[in-house]
């Protein structure tokens, strides 16, 4: 049986494959390593290039698992439950096709994942940088920046995952708790944030290695730009609604603007009329004194006060992205004294 499996679902991944499986054999790791790959439906040299890649290295790792299929591609969940369904290692370690793992990542996140009082319960990730240099910068600073509070705090935000799906490395028995990922539709669902939800809602906890060791691809094909933004609008709102809104008797929604008005009507009923107040910065949102909300069915309408940051009561939702203001948001935030995961939590 094999240490570590690395989990690689391909389609269409000719332009990068041989880069991927060679950072995986030469990791700076001595115990019994395993390639599991599946690939899903590939239309380009794909296929012939695994071929000569399991002749190539074979006798470089513990095992060398390819299969797939041809036809209709059924997507990155569905390729990623068949790869973990044939490979056999204790630990389960992701990697896209398109993406290159440095020299120690295995080593790295395994010695993490060792040490945790709760291996079994955790998934773990690590600082990533991306290719071409400076693509996505928010989103990496963002993501390699964030705490250890942060990585559960910061789960509602669009960027999804606070560890990246390519830099997860786990137990096996996280992947079998949840019960594997999503593979009901090929293109357009975020399995990967759905996955986290629902290893999180298991009881598992979340850690990173805090050290650069994928490079991580920017790159017009990749799945991450056939998700559709209201699916992973969707996923965040139903978790905040089951997990963090029910237990608040009152709150208000940092936003006057699209965002937050936004955020407001997706809301179930229930949770809408807990909603005390909009609170914004901008003099002539303020002005208004108040948001009325059109849609509603109910007569008056209802009209949500619109207040100044500095008067609004926690609980709040911030629906504002981060890192765009110069600073300007989180410094006022800051100035309030309050603390993320018990008085607001981000929905940007």
């Amino acid at each position: 049986m094999a240490l570590v499996s690395v989990i690689i679902p391909v389609h269409n991944a000719e332009s990068w494959l041989s880069e991927a499986i060679q950072s995986t054999v030469n990791q700076n790791f001595s115990g019994n390593l395993e390639i599991s790959v599946y690939n899903d439906a590939s239309s380009d040299s794909s296929a012939n290039i695994l071929n000569n890649l399991k002749q190539e290295f074979s006798q470089k790792v513990y095992n060398f698992v390819i299969s797939g299929h041809n036809g209709e591609a059924r997507g990155c969940g569905y390729a990623k439950n068949c790869a973990v369904a044939q490979s056999s290692g204790e630990y389960l370690c992701f990697l896209d096709a398109d993406d290159v793992m440095l020299p120690d990542r295995i080593a790295e996140q395994l010695s993490l994942a060792v040490s945790l009082k709760n291996k079994h319960t955790k998934i773990v990730g690590s600082q990533f940088h991306r290719k071409p240099d400076g693509s996505t910068a928010r989103f990496t600073a963002w993501a390699n920046q964030l705490t250890p509070v942060q990585l559960v705090t910061q789960v509602y935000t669009s960027h999804g995952p606070t560890v990246i799906m390519p830099t997860w490395f786990m137990h096996r028995s996280v992947f079998d708790r949840v019960g594997g990922f999503n593979q009901s539709t090929a293109r357009g669902f975020p399995e990967d944030l759905e996955f986290f939800f629902k290893h999180l809602d298991c009881g598992g906890g979340v850690a990173r290695v805090d050290a650069d060791l994928l490079m991580y691809r920017y790159q017009p094909a990749a799945t991450t730009f056939s998700v559709h933004e209201s699916a992973i609008f969707r996923l965040r709102m139903d978790r905040l609604v089951a997990r963090v809104l029910p237990g608040w008797p009152s709150f208000s929604v940092w936003n006057a603007g699209k965002q937050g008005r936004r955020f407001y009507r997706a809301l179930p009923p229930d949770l809408r009329r807990k909603v005390a107040a909009f609170c914004d910065v901008d003099p002539k949102k303020i002005q208004l004194g108040f948001y009325t909300f059109e849609e509603s069915s109910q007569r008056p309408k209802p009209r949500i006060p619109i207040v100044h940051f500095s008067t609004v009561k926690p609980p709040l939702i911030i629906c504002a992205k981060l890192d765009l203001t110069g600073g300007q948001l989180e410094s006022n935030l800051d100035s309030l004294g309050l603390t993320e995961g018990v008085d607001y939590y981000w929905f940007s």
